[in-house]
């Protein structure tokens, strides 16, 4: 018998092979490079298979399979895949980044090392107006005389910042404490290795234009410019059924299928029920989940049955 019949070689993408330890430049100074990576889409597909048996060569073919367990929600496959980046990143961002329990991390330590000389400055076109409807969000841009004195006013905290903390730390001052007052846009660097089911659910709610711009700059690089390469049949999958796709809920059913059926005042009736249409001084309160059914009502150019 041929002993190479049974060896096993690495798969590999030549793609993220090219670029591994090559940064891709986020934000003014920030970066994400890959360091390492296990698996492809062929890895998925090998999983999925040995999960389900021979049957499941029928399904068409590669494509077909990751995109049967993506609409599917089989995620196990998924988790057969892993990769490992190198992030250069402002503290406020990596703050919401490490939110995410679902990988392994390693942080630049500020205890034994001096600190990153590097701040995460704001261009004065691009400072944001906070969101009248949404306590964490942002909308519109301050003018450009107004955001040339926030940049300016920038520069001069971070720059006191770090002339205070490189006097603690010339006076012998410990760096664990000598720290303490830098500002949160200075620049952490780790590495963060995760599994590609979880680094898809990591870049669904990072990627969305209601996350916060910074590190949806940073997800947006790791999903155009790395696991688009990296796994391209299962990044097409994700964005079809996950990212450019919509849910419905049971009430929104009801009310489509009533527009649908061109029953206009029985859709009004199921959103009236339940509360969508209270009114406030002569105009509809804003509620929430009716502004979100509304966008999908727009996104398939259909006409709102309640006006606005």
């Amino acid at each position: 018998m041929d002993d190479n019949r049974h060896r096993l070689q690495r798969v590999s993408v030549p793609e993220i092979d090219a670029m591994l330890g090559i940064p891709l430049k986020v934000l003014d100074d920030g970066f994400v490079r890959v360091v390492d990576y296990l698996g492809t889409d062929e890895s998925i597909v090998q999983a999925a298979r040995v999960s389900y048996g021979a049957g499941t060569k029928r399904i068409q073919e590669d494509r077909g399979l990751i995109r049967y367990l993506m609409r599917h929600r089989h995620t196990t496959p998924f988790e057969m895949c892993e990769i490992k980046l190198h992030v250069r990143a402002p503290m406020d961002a990596w703050r919401q980044w490490i939110r995410h329990r679902t990988a392994n991390i390693n942080e630049y330590s500020t205890r034994y090392s001096v600190a990153i000389d590097a701040s995460q400055r704001t261009d004065p076109a691009e400072w944001r107006q906070q969101a009248t409807t949404n306590r964490q969000g942002s909308e519109g841009f301050f003018p450009l005389e107004t955001g040339r004195r926030l940049s300016e006013r920038e520069l001069e905290l971070q720059e006191s910042a770090r002339a205070v903390y490189r006097e603690r730390l010339e006076a012998g001052v410990a760096r664990e404490q000598a720290r303490k007052d830098l500002p949160l846009s200075t620049y952490t660097e780790a590495y963060w290795k995760t599994d590609l089911h979880n680094l898809l659910h990591f870049l669904k709610l990072r990627m969305d234009v209601a996350a916060q711009f910074e590190i949806r700059s940073y997800a947006q690089a790791i999903g155009n410019e790395i696991v688009s390469k990296w796994c391209p049949l299962t990044w097409e999958a994700f964005l079809d059924y996950s990212v450019n796709s919509m849910s419905l809920s049971r009430l929104e059913i009801h009310i489509m299928s009533a527009i649908g059926a061109g029953k206009t005042d029985e859709a009004v009736a199921h959103a009236q029920a339940f509360g969508w249409l209270k009114n406030e001084d002569g105009k509809l309160k804003h509620h929430r989940e009716r502004a979100e059914f509304e966008e999908k009502l727009g996104h398939m150019n259909i006409a709102i049955p309640w006006g606005r």
